[in-house]
């Protein structure tokens, strides 16, 4: 495993300039996205290969569709009520028309912010909005901004359109390729990864380089809480998905490669810096006997260790130590992956789909 140590402070004067008007908060969807009413319809089935699954997705469980229409969603998050009353809302990532969707139940969807990831110069994109979302244990939301190609956090919950405080634009003097995901340590450090999806079509005539490209690698980060970026691996060649094991002890990362679609576990240090990495599962075998659509993309773990994690076919979920117990099989491109409720409901990020399904356990966190 390649790493290094050497890290850089991060100036905070990253903001971008507004190129558009942003859209009111909660403002109704396009028409083109539909909320559907409980009782939900159902779609999809679950796949059981070991009898453990059980203890983890009850065995009348199904898949709720919840809405419907959108274009590649990603990066989801609970966001819970400070009100003991009141019931929390889940946010979540449209990537290509640069949205942010907000969805309760019985309220439905809802516009929350636009424009998202991309402020200026986004025409030239596919995947110019934001990816990853999470919610910091000071309440803030933070978000992995494709266009912008940085970290950044929200101000104000209460002003979705309000002001962005960028967290980190830069390693070692080069723009990052465009922030996927990431995972908060307890410290408050950010681990996060930088594949190049966010940026435009490859250049012809430069066998994998994008236009804007600065970094050579797709890199493995960690953000501290004083500002400074940390290249900790650049062994994957797509890294993706990125989550911590309940004990933070383990950190996880999908690699979104065909030739070697694969998760990692690395071990983290008490310095937070990584140890050494292991295969924590192989798809290929699984990829090449299902012939099912997807790569290994986002994941988190539930309060036990189990992680339910989005690749070939839908949601796989695996013990703590690497055994696949089965899948949610969605029938769509999956992207990521979220508990929210009282933490026993996942929610799924399946395409053009936002469903969720009832689970015995519950995530990390709840």
């Amino acid at each position: 495993m390649k790493t290094t140590n050497g890290s850089v402070l991060v100036l905070l004067a990253l903001a971008a300039p507004l190129a558009a008007a942003p859209a009111p908060a909660t403002a109704p969807p396009p028409a083109e996205i539909k909320s559907h009413a409980a009782p939900y319809p159902t779609f999809g089935s679950i796949e059981r290969l070991d009898p453990a699954l059980d203890k983890l997705i009850p065995p009348d469980a199904k898949i709720e569709k919840l809405a419907e229409g959108f274009d590649w969603i990603e990066g989801p998050v609970w966001v819970q009520s400070k009100k003991a009353k009141e019931s929390g809302y889940l946010l979540f990532s449209d990537i290509p028309p640069n949205s942010i969707y907000k969805w309760s139940e019985g309220a439905g969807i809802t516009l929350f912010m636009k424009p998202s990831g991309c402020h200026a110069d986004c025409e030239p994109l596919k995947e110019p909005g934001t990816n990853a979302l999470a919610v910091d244990k000071k309440g803030n939301l933070i978000m992995c901004e494709h266009g912008d190609r940085r970290l950044a956090r929200l101000a104000s919950l209460a002003q979705p359109n309000g002001k962005q405080v960028p967290l980190a634009a830069k390693y070692d003097g080069k723009r990052f390729n465009s922030p996927n995901d990431m995972a908060i340590h307890s410290s408050g450090d950010i681990f996060f990864t930088d594949p190049p999806y966010g940026l435009s079509q490859k250049d012809p005539a430069k066998k994998d380089q994008f236009p804007g490209q600065e970094m050579k690698i797709q890199g493995v980060y960690r953000l501290d809480t004083k500002g400074k970026v940390t290249l900790l691996t650049d062994v994957l060649e797509r890294p993706n998905g990125i989550a911590l094991s309940p004990d933070e002890k383990t950190l996880y990362v999908a690699n979104s490669h065909g030739p070697r679609p694969i998760w990692m576990a690395f071990e983290v240090k008490p310095d937070r810096t990584l140890g050494p990495g292991r295969v924590f599962f192989d798809a290929t075998a699984l990829i090449a006997k299902t012939k099912r659509t997807g790569n290994p993309d986002g994941m988190k773990a539930d309060k036990n260790g189990n992680l339910f994690a989005t690749g070939p076919g839908g949601v796989l979920i695996f013990s703590p130590e690497g055994k696949h117990l089965g899948t949610i099989l969605t029938g769509q491109a999956t992207a990521n992956v979220a508990f929210g409720d009282d933490g026993s409901s996942l929610y799924i990020t399946a395409d053009p789909f936002l469903a969720r399904v009832k689970t015995k356990t519950k995530g990390m966190g709840f």
